[in-house]
């Protein structure tokens, strides 16, 4: 009998000291807030927090209705100033993964891709169970990525007690297919995206296609909302002389600038994050088509064709490559720069421009390019390129015009720039129209019923 004790009894004392200790280690539940406490929500983007704009603006709104926010993601880029200086949003950054584990190349992705998501797997478990204080009740989260945020703030919410809200941009797994294809891989993730998305509290989508993606080919029961994106307060149209002092102050514009402002020269821009799905080969070949057009017309003197600066804003893998290529381009009315704007001056470049361009292409078909609606947030039309679910923002010949292929819009380019054509300015007049609708009003009509607010 004593011998049985002894045979049995250390294990069971290791069962219990580790039961006793997985007991200790739980994280805390959530505590609904007092009567005289305000609401507490974690935003949640597995990215650069200030290269985020729309979880950025959900942590604002969020704040203006009184709720306490803590933002958490990477510390890379400088967020918005009045996301900083606001006393209810508290900035929680990750820690970066080493830098031994990149997964820019397909090869380096299969090798490392697991790895980095177990860092990040721990390192958010880590803030969301024991960082966060318990009275947050609710987890807003981007999507994508997927991997591993889904299941991780599946199982916060589930030790927690908090409430899961799924912000859709996109869908992970059409993303990953841009870099590795067909591979087995992507097609488990989107098995994984399927299956543990679907337990979310509620779902906010960026295009009613979107939802009815989710709830039709995904099987998502749980509320579905579309949120469009809206442009925020500090995206507004510029007067004359706010734009004429802007030109003139920037490095970009400034040897421009009067060109600019008689409209000898037309101001294009473009926003991109230089990456697979926007194809600036199509911006190029439009340039080259106007270049010709604009130099036979001055020629001739068939009129006086305006020239073209058009700026590039934005980081990313494939930039250097594309703007080695623009050297060796030859354009007599067309000077192409590449730029990095400041969050502060970003509006203001965008409101001084005569025509926007949209290259993103969609990875998925139904989410919708951010920087269209920052265009419309500053009244400026823009040349959007076609698929699914574009028209749910571009409406062709009233805000902007679509265009698939980059001879179409090189012909839009020599429509709307043409010195006898109206084209532009009634596009304009569209574009104008869309400032009326703000992120603000339509945050508060869609997504603060949802997390209580």
């Amino acid at each position: 009998m004593m011998d049985s004790l002894e045979f049995w009894g250390t294990p069971l004392l290791f069962v219990s000291l580790s039961f006793s200790l997985f007991l200790l280690c739980l994280p805390s539940r959530h505590v609904p807030p007092g009567r005289d406490q305000k609401p507490r929500v974690v935003v949640v983007v597995l990215g650069d927090i200030g290269r985020s704009p729309r979880m950025q603006y959900h942590a604002l709104s969020i704040a203006r209705k009184g709720g306490l926010v803590d933002l958490v993601g990477y510390d890379e880029s400088a967020p918005r100033p009045e996301l900083v200086d606001n006393p209810n949003i508290k900035m929680c950054p990750l820690p970066p993964p080493p830098g031994f584990l990149r997964t820019g190349t397909p090869i380096q992705f299969i090798l490392f891709a697991p790895l980095k998501a177990l860092f990040q797997l721990t390192s958010m478990l880590y803030l969301l169970c024991y960082i966060i204080p318990p009275s947050a009740g609710y987890i807003l989260l981007q999507n994508p990525p997927a991997i591993p945020t889904l299941a991780v703030t599946k199982l916060v919410g589930a030790l927690r007690g908090m409430k899961i809200v799924i912000d859709w941009h996109n869908f992970g797994w059409s993303v990953l297919r841009l870099k590795l294809k067909e591979h087995p891989i992507v097609y488990f993730c989107k098995i994984y995206e399927m299956f543990v998305g679907r337990g979310a509290y509620a779902n906010f989508t960026v295009t009613d296609l979107m939802g009815l993606t989710l709830k039709n080919d995904w099987g998502v029961k749980t509320p579905i909302k579309t949120l469009y994106d809206r442009p925020p307060a500090h995206f507004t149209p510029l007067s004359p002389e706010e734009r004429n002092k802007f030109l003139e102050s920037h490095p970009v514009t400034a040897h421009h600038a009067s060109a600019i402002a008689s409209g000898s020269t037309r101001l294009l821009i473009s926003s991109t994050s230089w990456t697979p799905d926007e194809d600036f080969s199509h911006l190029l070949g439009a340039l080259l088509i106007y270049d010709r057009w604009a130099s036979g017309v001055n020629f001739l003197k068939q009129g006086s064709a305006p020239s073209v600066l058009a700026v590039i804003t934005g980081k990313g893998q494939l930039r250097d490559g594309y703007m080695a290529r623009v050297e060796t381009l030859e354009f007599q009315y067309v000077t192409i720069e590449s730029v990095w704007l400041e969050p502060e001056d970003y509006p203001k470049m965008v409101g001084c421009a005569d025509l926007g361009v949209s290259l993103h292409t969609s990875t998925s078909g139904v989410d919708l390019p951010m920087k269209v609606v920052d265009l419309f947030g500053v009244g400026v039309p823009v040349a959007a390129f076609e698929y699914l679910a574009i028209r749910e923002l571009v409406k062709d010949g009233v805000n902007g015009i679509v265009f698939r292929t980059g001879e179409e819009l090189g012909d839009a380019l020599v429509d709307l720039f043409n010195p006898a054509s109206l084209r532009l300015k009634k596009l304009r007049e569209g574009a104008l129209d869309e400032t009326e609708n703000r992120w603000d009003e339509n945050w508060d009509k869609v997504a603060a019923p949802v997390l209580g607010l």
